[in-house]
């Protein structure tokens, strides 16, 4: 059975809708970006909704299209934190009360968040390790409770919600953009502006943005129908879909939008450049559109605009952001280095095999014993990725046994 398709009408009267409920989010020009292009780039930032994401468009457009006989039944829903919150706020301000399923890698600042904008309206849950989990558990929920499920991106009013960031893109903007990048989960956002662009703005460049490890769209597109993929890496939180929806695929296929991925290191290096440089906090998935401008051939002096999606970022994760992008940039490195159980061992690393620039970031002994010498696992931060030759010379004529962690190793998933 073909999927229903989503209309630019529909997408209309969404806007139509919740300009009576937000305001436009602001469209800011990046400096460091149209710098770093040579184009005009526009930032689009949805991380400034009330709930700090875009999914309060969908969400919001399908609870208040409920009958009141649906409405008094409440609804559930599923969530990575975002879509959630978007819920949550809905349900509050319509008086509708919801059930919000969480997995649990979503982050505790955005599960307080929801409790916080729901109130007595919502009952938060956390169960399952993926959204895909969750996603099963409201089903589960709203089979046998009668509740309406709110999709986080596979319904028409969710994808029409959420596709007017378009319509207020092209109004702000003025004139039509050359090229806008927009992040992918589920496809929800993806497939609501590509149909209303496609019949408003049709020569645009839309390039869909996924997280390299959680591709789920670009396989839905390879296969032609939506697929599990075997494995997510949960690091993208607001983006790690299992499998993309039957809806949203559809609109996404009948507009021929371009997809491509970024890597997760690359997507830590830009929210780290997004907070020191413009003082913009993004989530993961809310830095994709702007990393994979880097990757993009962007004529010089068009005009682009790249939707940033979240900014629902825990601030204790930061630290682990700073480690993937020093790695992700060639800056730092993990080695095994057998050292003499002997006096002056650690002296004569530093002195022969580090560079003047070269400073140790982590060490600890992988197995103490009263043998002559002891592994010990040392993480190095260079000054310059071009270091790294110099320093593995070094470590091929030094008498100490030293073997490089690569990143691929089972090892490195527990250091890096």
């Amino acid at each position: 059975m073909t999927a229903p398709l989503l209309t630019a009408a529909a997408v209309d009267e969404a806007a139509a809708l919740l300009a009576g409920v937000l305001p436009p989010t602001p469209l800011h020009r990046s400096e460091r970006l149209s710098a770093a292009t040579g184009a005009d780039v526009w930032l689009k930032r949805e991380d400034l909704q009330p709930v700090r994401s875009y999914k309060l468009r969908g969400a919001f457009t399908l609870i208040a299209h409920l009958s009141e006989e649906q409405r008094a039944k409440g609804v559930v829903a599923a969530s990575a934190g975002n879509h959630a919150q978007g819920v949550a706020f809905a349900g509050q301000r319509l008086g509708v009360k919801a059930r919000i399923y969480l997995p649990r890698n979503t982050p505790r600042q955005k599960r307080d968040r929801v409790a916080a904008l729901g109130g007595d309206m919502v009952n938060v849950i956390v169960t399952g390790e993926v959204y895909d989990d969750a996603a099963r558990a409201a089903a589960a929920d709203a089979a046998e409770s009668g509740a309406v499920v709110v999709p986080a991106f596979d319904a028409l009013d969710t994808m029409a919600g959420q596709g007017t960031v378009a319509v207020e893109i092209a109004r702000q903007l003025g004139r039509t953009p050359d090229l806008v990048t927009v992040p992918v989960g589920g496809g929800g956002l993806l497939g609501g502006m590509a149909t209303w662009m496609a019949a408003h703005s049709s020569s645009t460049r839309l390039v869909g943005v996924e997280p390299e490890d959680a591709a789920s769209m670009a396989a839905a597109l390879a296969a032609g129908a939506p697929v599990d993929l075997e494995t997510v890496s949960p690091f993208v939180d607001g983006a790690a879909v299992r499998r993309a929806g039957d809806l949203t695929h559809a609109a996404v296929a009948a507009t021929g939008t371009e997809l491509t991925s970024v890597a997760e290191g690359a997507i830590c290096v830009e929210m780290l450049a997004m907070y020191q440089t413009d003082g913009i906090i993004a989530e993961p998935a809310g830095a994709m559109a702007t990393t994979v401008l880097a990757d993009l051939d962007i004529t010089p002096g068009s005009t682009v605009v790249a939707v940033v999606s979240g900014g629902n970022n825990d601030v204790s994760r930061y630290a682990e952001i700073v480690e993937r992008a020093l790695i992700h940039e060639g800056r730092k490195h993990y080695f095994l280095v057998d050292f003499p159980q002997e006096p002056g061992a650690l002296r004569r690393f530093l002195d022969e095999v580090l560079g003047p620039d070269d400073d140790i970031a982590y060490f600890e002994y992988v197995k103490r014993s009263n043998r002559e010498t002891g592994p010990a696992l040392v993480g190095l931060e260079l000054g310059h990725p071009r270091d790294l030759l110099p320093l593995l010379a070094r470590m091929e004529t030094s008498p100490l046994t030293i073997e490089r962690v690569d990143p691929g190793s089972p090892l490195f998933r527990f250091i890096g």
